[in-house]
């Protein structure tokens, strides 16, 4: 008998030593970075454990993540803002926003559209999430942040929302290839957004899961978009979901459960999570996405 998993995993990496060397990858490491369970969990677990090595399958990294996830080479770039307002200023910076991003999103001039924007109902309080998408990718964001230098208006914006700020971030993402692009949407409905900050390396397996996933939350219509960062939380993915209201949202989440497979992968994919938030968010009057 063995006394530990290790022994088992060391075990099966000398018996298939081979076939691991010509896929890029030990049968050790497999085991070093699943779940980070008990021992009593492993002993339970042990079968589903063996039957884990074998069924998996993980695409091999031949290339970028930028390019085995997403739709193709000219795939939409988005930019996602988190703005942290003064709680006596968050009226009047909605009202801002309301007055001027409108202008930029129907501009032709700028190759860029709003997606969405959202005051945050429950999660970070007084926080406003903003969503832009750049059709060109890097060289659209490039014209348009030149672009938007030499716009008066704009920069008086800039300047007015900075004095209702306290803090700011962004990062800049791409869509999964298995996600639909997200597209304006009549209300009213709240959002949901769902961050996962994940294991470096694990991006490809992610993606493995949640393109089988993704067929059993789409019955409600309530998957928006999928995206995983480039610039700024690097192994960041964001899920965007849309329901009427609280009471759907919690319908529409326990009835995946029903559907077989759904167990699996939030079994193999939750630990590959290192930190995940969630925020409810309403949209503002601007917003595409209502």
């Amino acid at each position: 008998m063995y006394s530990s998993c290790t022994d088992v995993a060391s075990r099966v990496s000398l018996e298939l030593g081979s076939e691991c060397c010509n896929r890029g990858e030990t049968i050790f490491t497999r085991f070093s970075t699943r779940r980070g369970l008990s021992a009593s969990n492993h002993r339970n677990r042990e079968d589903s454990w063996f039957k884990s090595l074998f069924v998996r399958k993980v695409d091999p990294r031949k290339d970028a993540h930028s390019h085995l996830l997403t739709k193709n080479e000219e795939s939409n770039l988005y930019k996602i803002q988190f703005h942290n307002v003064k709680p006596e200023c968050l009226d009047a910076y909605n009202q801002l926003c309301e007055e001027t991003l409108p202008s930029i999103h129907n501009d032709k001039y700028y190759p860029c559209e709003l997606v969405g924007t959202w005051n945050t109902w429950y999660g970070e309080q007084d926080q406003a999430v903003h969503m832009w998408r750049y059709r060109g990718g890097y060289p659209a964001l490039t014209e348009v942040m030149s672009k938007l230098r030499q716009n008066k208006e704009f920069m008086k914006y800039r300047e007015e929302r900075g004095k209702m700020l306290l803090s700011r971030r962004n990062q800049l993402l791409l869509e999964f290839s298995f996600w639909n692009e997200p597209i304006p949407r009549k209300g009213p409905n709240i959002y949901e957004l769902r961050s996962y900050q994940l294991r470096p390396g694990t991006m490809i397996e992610w993606g493995n899961y949640w393109a089988r996933a993704i067929g059993y939350r789409q019955h409600n219509s309530e998957a928006v978009g999928g995206f995983f960062s480039q610039i700024g939380n690097l192994y960041m993915v964001h899920h965007l979901w849309a329901y009427k209201d609280l009471e759907a949202r919690e319908a529409t989440r326990n009835a995946a459960w029903q559907h077989e497979g759904w167990d699996e992968v939030v079994y193999y994919t939750v630990p590959l999570i290192q930190h995940m938030d969630s925020r409810i968010m309403i949209p503002m009057k601007a917003s595409p996405l209502q």
